[in-house]
């Protein structure tokens, strides 16, 4: 999805909010995409060293959503590497947010998706098809839903539990 949006602005809008529907990320994610800006409702996986799950949801249509993975934060095992990065962006993936690690950078850079990681190692997992898809979670603390609004800038990472840009 190609939107005109601001992080900084969505939270000068929504500052005051204290019923807890609009949350944002604090700034430990690295961009590594081809998008630097991007934003869709949020699909989760939940995993660790295991991205058989990462791989069944960019293999299948993305309709502008944003995948959303926990993958514990472990920085031995990289969640998503080019070939998934490209599968993202040819199945209508918006982007996707690692809260782990990536790798195959100089792929990751030519994939036409968003995508961001905590870091990135070139190790790859094992896939033993483990791990949790369409599940809440908690991602360095701040609650992540399915349905839920991810918007994406230089700035952050915002959530909504709604829409916040004009249809």
């Amino acid at each position: 999805m190609s939107l005109a949006f601001s992080t900084c602005d969505y939270c000068d809008a929504h500052k005051a909010d204290e019923a807890g529907d609009f949350r944002w990320l604090p700034g430990v994610f690295r961009s590594y995409g081809g998008l630097s800006r991007f934003a869709g409702p949020v699909s989760t996986v939940k995993c660790f060293e295991d991205n058989s799950l990462v791989k069944a949801a960019v293999e299948s249509p993305g309709q502008g959503r944003v995948l959303v993975v926990d993958g514990a934060a472990s920085m031995r095992r990289a969640l998503l590497g080019g070939q998934l990065a490209f599968a993202a962006a040819h199945h209508g993936w918006a982007g996707l947010l690692i809260n782990g690690a990536v790798r195959d950078l100089g792929e990751l850079a030519q994939a036409q998706v968003g995508i961001l990681a905590l870091g990135h190692v070139p190790m790859p997992t094992d896939r033993k098809g483990q791990g949790l898809a369409g599940v809440s979670l908690q991602l360095q603390g701040v609650q992540v839903r399915p349905g839920d609004w991810l918007y994406a800038d230089a700035d952050g990472v915002v959530l909504s539990g709604t829409a916040l840009h004009a249809a």
